[in-house]
C-alpha cells in the first residue's frame, strides 16, 4: 500500500506552481498586460486564488471544483450557471477554466459573472471581530434620548 498520499501531494502542488509561475513568467514577459496596475503583484495574487480553487491539481477548474468555490464565497449556482460561466471563460473548449483563461479574465480580457464574484470575494469574507475591552459609552453613544433614560431607572 501506498501510504505516502500527503507527501505525494505535496509534490504535485510544488509542480502545479512551478507551471502557473512559468505562465505569470509569460504573461509578464508579453508586454500585453504592460497598463495593468501591480500586474506581478496580481499574478501572484491570482495564483493563490487558482491554487486553492483546482481542489486536484490538475491544472484546470472544473464544474465540481467551480461549484465548491461558489459555495464558499456564499454565490450559489446551479450546474446549468457554472457551466455557461466555465463558458464564457474557457478557449480551450475542455469545459473547464484552464490558468491561463483565468488570468485572462481577472485581468480584464473577459467581463464575466466569475469575474465579478472573484473580484469582490475579499468583501464575502467576515469582518475581524473588535478585541479588548470595549469603549466607555455615554446613552447618547447609545441612542437613548435623556427623556428616556428618566424611565430606565
Amino acid at each position: 500500500m501506498n501510504y505516502q498520499g500527503g507527501k505525494a501531494y505535496g509534490q504535485k502542488l510544488a509542480r502545479q506552481e512551478e507551471a502557473l509561475d512559468d505562465i505569470n513568467k509569460q504573461f509578464l514577459a508579453s508586454g500585453t498586460y504592460d497598463d495593468v496596475e501591480d500586474l506581478e503583484e496580481r499574478l501572484v495574487q491570482y495564483k493563490a486564488q487558482f491554487i486553492r480553487f483546482d481542489l486536484d491539481c490538475s491544472g484546470d477548474i472544473d464544474e465540481m471544483e467551480m461549484k465548491q468555490m461558489l459555495e464558499k464565497l456564499e454565490q450559489p449556482k446551479t450546474h446549468l450557471e457554472i457551466r455557461k460561466m466555465i463558458q464564457q471563460v474557457d478557449t480551450t473548449d475542455k469545459g473547464t477554466i484552464a490558468y491561463p483563461d483565468f488570468l485572462i479574465m481577472m485581468l480584464g480580457g473577459k467581463n464575466s459573472v466569475l469575474r465579478m464574484i472573484l473580484l469582490f470575494e475579499e468583501k464575502a469574507k467576515p469582518k475581524p471581530k473588535p478585541t479588548g475591552i470595549a469603549k466607555k459609552m455615554s446613552l447618547h453613544d447609545l441612542g437613548i434620548r435623556p427623556e428616556m433614560a428618566q424611565h430606565l431607572g
